[in-house]
């Protein structure tokens, strides 16, 4: 028997996901990606899933939002957090991973997989058969000018900056010093790189930065009131007020200086960015400074005196569909039920949710083909309350989100914060278990709770 076909645009976290989830579904898909023939602004390879702005992945912790999708992710399956996890680097309690090795890994599942073809063209329309795009925040004019002309609406925008990396060899580590927050400053095995400043350090980086060169604006880019609000430059931030830096990526909470063994005024803070540990990028500090500029001003930070830059940071723009009006929650189309979107271009925030809104759209997209009814995930999950927010926000004021426990049901009674994330936690892997279970969908709860199960065993010990 012949197996059904499905085309998928875009070779990133969710163009990827789709494929590898709908493809082990019996599907035999056509996964088109355009570099390297066509480039965008911010890739630098041809690999799939080229990770082009930081390389953490958030936060795998239970308690939180993003390490909860990620355990609900884990139990699905998903091939972009089992590749995250292969090249996996230190990062305290958060995912972050070599990207070179992160982006071969998930190239070579693709390229081996015997229902995928991976086909190096660009996509200019939408096609007329079972599709689904996800091209991301980068999609070309080309393809942009179809989806507007099949949408009927115009695109949304919002803007993204990439943080610069730097040769950790370079980094005067008689100034800066190994620590993760809340550790006692005095280890040399902390996940992160801390660059300290006493006040008059900051009061000098900060009015440089206030003075620094910037890459021009467009016309049009002036003139957005929300210019920046996704990831907002170190630059646009300074202008904001003095401590704004302070309370933002250069809190210095958390954090000792050995040298003084006090708090410092502010901090850097750099963390790893390959396997090697020869790459380290500065956390926050995406920038659209001049790359003259960004190598004067950064060279100020204690400790990056002599900064040797690996890549500098720069401004992409990235694009989204108003998903409000055009998208279900199965992440299908509204008009067409053989078309869905995934990822950044639905509006979802960061990598996971990328890859999350990918697994939803191929395992529903191999459902329809198998002739089953599309999945709608439950909203007490994280994949089904990002899924729910994308397709059910304010259509006008409608804005990228992330992975957050604002976008689930709270509890019916009141509870301390930690309690009530903890059992956010624990009421979305039950419903995510149970709604596998009823579905039919593979699920590995070991897998799902490794990290939940921790937690409470820890607690459990720390009481006795």
């Amino acid at each position: 028997m012949t197996k059904k076909e499905l085309i998928v645009i875009g070779g990133g976290l969710a163009g990827t996901e789709a494929a590898w989830q709908a493809a082990n579904a019996g599907v035999h898909v056509l996964l088109f990606e355009m570099r390297p023939k066509q480039q965008t602004p911010a890739h630098v390879t041809d690999r799939l899933a080229e990770l082009v702005c930081s390389n953490s992945l958030g936060s795998a912790a239970p308690n939180k939002a993003p390490g909860l999708l990620k355990a609900e992710l884990r139990g699905l399956g998903s091939l972009i957090l089992a590749c995250a996890q292969q090249a996996a680097v230190p990062a305290g309690s958060s995912l972050a991973v070599d990207r070179n090795l992160f982006a071969e890994l998930v190239t070579e599942k693709i390229a081996s997989h015997p229902d995928i073809e991976l086909i190096r063209e660009e996509v200019t329309a939408v096609p007329d058969q079972p599709c689904i795009i996800a091209t991301g925040p980068l999609t070309s004019a080309a393809l942009t000018a179809d989806i507007s002309r099949l949408t009927g609406q115009e695109y949304l925008y919002f803007y993204d900056a990439l943080a610069p990396i730097v040769n950790v060899e370079s980094i005067n580590m008689e100034i800066a010093f190994r620590s993760s927050r809340y550790d006692d400053g005095r280890e040399d095995d902390g996940d992160y790189i801390n660059c300290p400043l006493n006040e008059e350090e900051y009061d000098r980086f900060y009015q440089a930065l206030l003075t620094a060169e910037t890459i021009t604006l467009r016309q049009f880019e002036q003139e957005d009131p929300h210019f920046f609000e996704g990831c907002m430059p170190i630059e646009v931030l300074a202008r904001r007020g003095r401590d704004a830096l302070r309370f933002g990526p250069m809190r210095p909470v958390g954090l000792i200086d050995p040298r003084t063994g006090k708090r410092p005024f502010a901090i850097v803070q750099l963390r790893q960015d390959n396997l090697a540990g020869s790459l380290y990028n500065i956390v926050g500090f995406q920038t659209n400074l001049k790359w003259g500029e960004q190598k004067r001003v950064l060279r100020l930070i204690p400790g990056l005196e002599n900064a040797e830059f690996m890549r500098y940071g720069m401004m992409h723009r990235n694009t989204f569909i108003n998903s409000p009006q055009l998208l279900h929650p199965t992440m299908q189309y509204r008009n067409r039920a053989d078309l869905f979107f995934a990822g950044q271009i639905t509006g979802v925030e960061g990598y996971m949710g990328n890859a999350g809104t990918g697994f939803v759209a191929g395992v529903n997209a191999a459902r329809l083909l198998n002739h089953l009814h599309p999945l709608i995930f439950p909203t007490v999950t994280m994949l089904g309350a990002l899924c729910h927010y994308v397709t059910h926000a304010e259509a006008k004021n409608f804005q990228p989100m992330k992975a957050n426990f604002g976008l689930l049901p709270p509890p019916q009674h009141q509870m301390p914060k930690s309690e009530r994330y903890r059992w956010y936690t624990e009421r979305a892997l039950t419903a995510m278990r149970r709604f596998a279970r009823t579905t039919k969908l593979p699920y590995d709860r070991a897998l799902a709770e490794a990290d939940l199960l921790a937690e409470l065993q820890a607690r459990r010990a720390e009481t006795v």
